[in-house]
């Protein structure tokens, strides 16, 4: 997957914003100022970060190799996900839809219903 195919995915969030407060080249994408995904590169290899859950953290990254605690966040709540060609890249949108909706479970219920719609 190419940086702009995985750029207009999370910009098709329902009131996603692209910021760059920590570099130039790390975008971070965020809904209603929280961040729900990162996007660096390691060693000339992209890869992304995105909110999850700590059971689903531990069973993805047992499962897949490309899949690892998230770099420079918190590694409970976050994983990485490195585009390296393998099966994991094609859990990639289902991991995105989740760890959006894990950040906009987390605002009021107001809220949640117009960024649900």
């Amino acid at each position: 997957m190419d940086y702009s195919q995985l750029e207009a995915y999370l910009l098709a969030k329902t009131e996603a914003k692209l910021e760059y407060p920590f570099a130039p080249d790390v975008p971070v994408f965020k809904v209603r100022g929280k961040m729900f995904a990162l996007v660096g590169w390691r060693e000339g290899q992209m890869f992304i970060n995105l909110k999850c859950q700590p059971e689903q953290v531990d069973a993805l990254t047992d499962i897949f190799p490309a899949i690892h605690r998230a770099y420079h966040m918190n590694k409970r709540h976050w994983l990485s996900l490195y585009f390296d060609g393998s099966d994991a890249e094609q859990q990639v949108f289902g991991l995105i839809d989740n760890s959006y909706n894990l950040v906009v479970s987390s605002m009021s219920k107001s809220v949640q219903a117009l960024l649900r719609n």
